[in-house]
């Protein structure tokens, strides 16, 4: 039959009850045709009842009662049957059938009707003639719905997920050969060039979105593999092209780098010397994400060549070579398809998708032997002009389109068709292991099947090789954030890939032979002697090979890495580049340094590579030696640097063993370089980077401590030298680290007051007193800080300093000493009438008191600079009561007698102070009258009330208050409310 009806029961469950639903399903040629089923369901797949009733067909086909089409049955009735036939039909479903039954009638009675026009009946039971198109059936309005859905939710809600699993579908669908495959695809691209945002990212000039960019290069790259199907019909591919060229022409549509900039020239010769490029070709054309498939387009699989590649494992070359073919095979005779090799890897790429294996898996032979010629072809070239280019020590040959990060994916593609046929697929490959990871897949040695005699390779070390000399190849970096972000996220999944390969020894030795031929490759590989300036670092590729290498060969690990931490980009002394070809042209001219977007990414890779040699090379002093010199030589980044020595050390310092010394060391050397290198700049984590080093050095040695200490000026500024550097080194922890006996602690003490000394001779204003502290114990060290202090005293520091110097000095017991210095500190300070919470009052209270203890003729001498300096009332009577409380003199000097007497404010000293605080109380009051808001009278009367406590001090004090009361009241009677708050204070 050709359509299927049944009822699916579906069980109650706790929530729902049972539930039966109607299904009918047509299908033809072994493909479902149409389905409808009562549940109602709307999705892009089958709902569970259509599934069911197709198991049940496929599984039990005897219990499905089969019935001839519906019209043989018919043919077999009289005429009477007939009509109780239509009868009855109607009769059961007379609501739904009625207005049907009633239009055909009339249709048929009348002779001039279309119906009539036409022989014989349809009958849906009947299946489609031999001619109809027949396809898996597919709801073109759900798929639509749900690819709207997705991309509306902009990337949140795993939507991304979504649709890279319709995506997925789509191979499917290509992979059985099912014609829906390239429908579904068509829906796919309509919803996404309807996409709303495209318009708005354009005008905003933005790039699009990560994640978006990544679902459009798979769409791309999904057209360039239906396009190439090698059986489709013409007519299709031409409404293929007819539809790609429609979006492509759409201003909307996403351009292949990324950018809304410019593109990459569409260049099918994989390597060009830069003479052969032309300024014109600036002006390219555009380039957008269907570019590639509609280049595709013009491909075809007719050539007798290619044929015989694909459709037979033993295709070689006749023992006589014919004229003409010598460039259709090898030496030994096995057939190469030279084509650019992206386009031949899209070629394997669409008959692994198409479900053609087999013939993918032959192509994919037929383009490594090819890029092994080339790859013996280069090497030749390369020993001709060696000399002329180490000389030059670079070069304008490179690959202006690289193979990693390519659109078309060519090496990952050949990767995984290789890999693919060396699967071992366990029983329970289904099965996902407990981390909720799958587990990563298991590979075995399947032997290349040839024509020629037993090349013994297999398909898996061809993947390793082929994989090896893509990363290796020696490119230039593309223009764009896009497209530069592209070729590190490509490389990266392509190392995961190679990470999932155990090498053993067949793998190994395939390892080792490419490197080889990668470190001896000249210009044309990435691991070359001389390589174009601005060449794709090879970084993450060398950490891959080094520690793949280390345990086979460590000789060619190390010298593997070591080549490859170049950045010839950030060398000032590189040649300008070369400006010969046209896609860099607009970058190197202005500035020294092209667009490079990922460079803080590359730098941070050179610093991983550096690392992870220095790790293994843990107690080699050799090896280490010349990774220190590759380090120093080639990176550039003070943080990166710190980032490697901080690593060093942590690896030479393990918690439970001994240090390893010849690391320590190591560590030590670039935390020095990294002093040296941001000494001049600013750095915002300069403090972290100081007291690490000093911890380093501890860790290392005294010798170490004493050679930084002395040679303090080349690494540290004079602050970091005493209140880091010294000032740690004499702690009573690094003493106890480092077990000192007396002679040792006495050299590292000595060293650290020379410092001192320097320190505070080079910056007085900031290491004064650190160096004052750090040379208490050595009486000349001492003497000779305090006067540096006092030279500087005049010009170069501040009042803060030097009280702060000064108290320091009392507290030591260097009374007099503090105040000569307070003295000084006084010459520099001065506090308005209104600053009466100013930070530095505490100190002129200090030292106020520290004279007043001093005896009568220290105060004498500091009043005079108080008055001077002290402008506010306040403050002033504050000094003034607290120097009538006491006798002058308590500090009790050695060699001085003191009377023992109370001051009197009429006698000098402290006369002068009464003046002066009277007269700053008259001025700060007219001053403040001057703008006074009524808010602040109440304050103002309590003001005028401690003014007048200080005018009663003199002896005539309280005539004086009387006349300034009146004289207030005589300027300032406009101010009627205040006069009378005063009057009725004050009379």
């Amino acid at each position: 039959g050709f359509h299927l009806s049944g009822t699916v029961t579906e069980p109650a469950t706790a929530t729902e009850p049972e539930m039966t639903y109607k299904v009918a399903i047509s299908f033809d040629r072994c493909k479902i045709t149409s389905v409808t089923c009562g549940c109602g369901n709307k999705d892009i797949f089958y709902c569970a009842h259509v599934v069911a009733l197709s198991l049940y067909r496929i599984r039990k086909p005897d219990q499905v009662k089969l019935r001839l089409p519906i019209s043989e049955t018919l043919f077999q009735m009289n005429r009477d049957q007939l009509q109780k036939f239509v009868q009855y039909l109607i009769t059961a479903h007379h609501t739904e059938v009625l207005p049907t039954a009633q239009k055909l009638a009339d249709e048929i009675l009348s002779s001039n009707s279309e119906i009539n026009q036409v022989h014989g009946a349809p009958d849906p039971t009947a299946g489609a003639s031999i001619d109809d198109e027949n396809c898996w059936h597919l709801d073109e309005e759900q798929v639509r719905e749900q690819v709207k859905l997705f991309l509306s939710q902009g990337g949140y809600y795993g939507s991304g997920k979504q649709l890279n699993s319709m995506f997925a579908k789509v191979r499917e669908m290509l992979r059985m050969r099912d014609s829906n495959g390239a429908r579904m695809l068509t829906l796919i691209t309509e919803q996404f060039m309807a996409d709303p945002r495209l318009s708005l990212w354009r005008q905003q000039g933005t790039g699009i979105t990560e994640k978006c960019r990544q679902l459009w290069d798979e769409l791309g790259a999904l057209w360039v593999c239906v396009v190439l199907n090698p059986h489709c019909k013409l007519e299709e591919k031409s409404c293929w092209l007819r539809q790609l060229r429609k979006w492509g022409e759409m201003d909307v549509c996403p351009l292949e780098d990324g950018n809304y900039g410019n593109e990459l020239p569409n260049i099918t010769n994989a390597l060009t010397q830069s003479s052969g490029h032309s300024q014109d070709s600036l002006a390219r054309p555009r380039r957008t994400v269907f570019t590639r498939a509609i280049e595709g387009c013009d491909l075809h699989w007719q050539d007798s060549h290619l044929q015989r590649i694909i459709s037979s494992d033993f295709y070689v070359s006749p023992s006589y070579q014919r004229e003409g073919e010598s460039l259709l095979f090898n030496s030994q005779g096995q057939p190469l398809w030279l084509e650019h090799v992206p386009t031949a890897c899209a070629r394997v790429d669409a008959l692994r998708s198409h479900g053609y294996p087999r013939e993918a898996l032959r192509l994919t032979v037929a383009i490594i032997n090819t890029l092994r010629l080339q790859q013996q072809r280069q090497l030749e070239i390369y020993k001709h002009q060696k000399k002329e280019l180490l000389q030059r020590g670079a070069t304008t040959i490179t690959n202006l389109e690289g193979w990693v990060g390519h659109p078309l994916n060519p090496i990952g593609c050949l990767f995984l068709t290789l890999t693919e046929a060396c699967r071992l697929e366990e029983e329970n490959c289904l099965e996902i292991s407990d981390a909720g990871d799958s587990k990563p897949p298991v590979y075995q040695h399947v032997p290349v099947v040839t024509g020629s005699q037993d090349s013994g390779e297999s398909y898996l070390s061809l993947a390793l090789e082929v994989a090896l000399m893509g990363m290796g190849q020696q490119r230039v970096m593309p223009e764009g954030l896009y497209a530069q972000d592209k070729v590190c996220r490509n490389e990266e999944q392509i190392i995961a890939r190679l990470q999932d390969l155990e090498l053993d020894p067949v793998l190994v030795q395939t390892l080792r032979k490419q490197c080889i031929l990668l470190l001896e490759g000249g210009p044309f590989s990435g691991l070359g002697e001389v390589i174009h300036r601005e060449s794709v670092p090879m970084h993450t590729f060398a950490k891959y090979l080094f520690s793949a290498l280390l345990p086979h060969d460590a000789d060619l690990a190390y010298k593997l890495a070591l080549r490859a931490m170049r950045l010839p980009v950030l060398e000032t002394t590189a040649p300008s580049g070369d400006v010969s070809h046209p896609h860099h042209l607009v970058s190197v001219v202005p500035s020294r340094y092209p667009r490079w977007f990922t460079l803080g990414h590359l730098e941070s890779q050179q610093c991983e590579l550096a690392s992870t040699m220095l790790t293994a090379a843990k107690g080699d002093m050799l090896r280490l030696r010349t990774v220190l010199e590759a380090i120093q030589k080639n990176i550039h980044s003070s943080s990166l640097i710190f980032k490697l020595a901080q690593d060093a050390f942590k690896i030479a310092t393990p918690a439970d063993s001994n240090s390893d010394t010849t690391l320590l060391n190591v560590a030590l050397e670039l935390g020095l370089q990294v002093m040296r290198m941001t000494l001049s700049t600013l750095n915002w984590r300069r403090r972290e980077m100081v007291r690490w080093l000093v911890t380093c050095a501890t860790e290392v040695g005294v010798r170490a401590l004493v050679s930084i200490l002395q040679s303090w000026y080349s690494l540290f500024t004079p602050t970091e030298a005493t209140s880091i550097v010294a000032a740690t080194v004499m702690s009573h922890n690094t003493i106890l680290r480092l077990s000192l006996d007396y002679p040792q602690r006495e050299e590292l003490a000595s060293c650290a007051r020379t410092l001192a000394l320097q320190c505070a001779m080079k910056d007085p204003q900031n290491c004064a007193l650190s160096a004052l502290t750090l040379c208490e114990k050595d009486h000349i060290a001492f003497e000779t800080a305090y006067q540096i202090v006092i030279d500087a005293a005049s010009t170069g520091m501040t009042y803060t300093q030097l009280f702060t110097i000064a108290r320091y000095m009392e507290h030591r017991g260097y009374p007099l000493r503090a105040f000569k210095l307070a003295s000084l500190a006084m010459t520099h300070l001065n506090l308005a009438y209104n600053q009466d919470t100013h930070p530095a009052i505490n100190d002129v209270l200090w030292a106020c008191a520290l004279s007043h203890s001093l005896g009568k003729n220290e105060l004498a001498a500091i009043i005079p600079l108080v008055v001077k300096s002290v402008h506010c009332a306040t403050v002033l009577s504050d000094i003034l009561r607290r120097c009538t409380m006491t006798a002058p003199g308590l500090a009790g000097i050695p060699g001085r007698r003191n009377s023992g007497k109370l001051m009197s404010t009429d006698k000098a000293p402290l006369r002068q102070l009464l003046d002066a605080t009277i007269s700053a109380y008259i001025n700060t009051t007219h001053s403040r009258l001057t703008h006074i808001s009524p808010r602040h009278y109440g304050e103002f009367i309590e003001f005028l009330s401690k003014a007048r406590e200080t005018f009663l001090l003199a002896q005539d004090g309280h005539i004086q208050f009387a006349q300034f009361i009146d004289n207030l009241k005589q300027i300032y009677k406009g101010k009627k409310k205040l006069m009378l708050l005063v009057r009725e204070r004050f009379g």
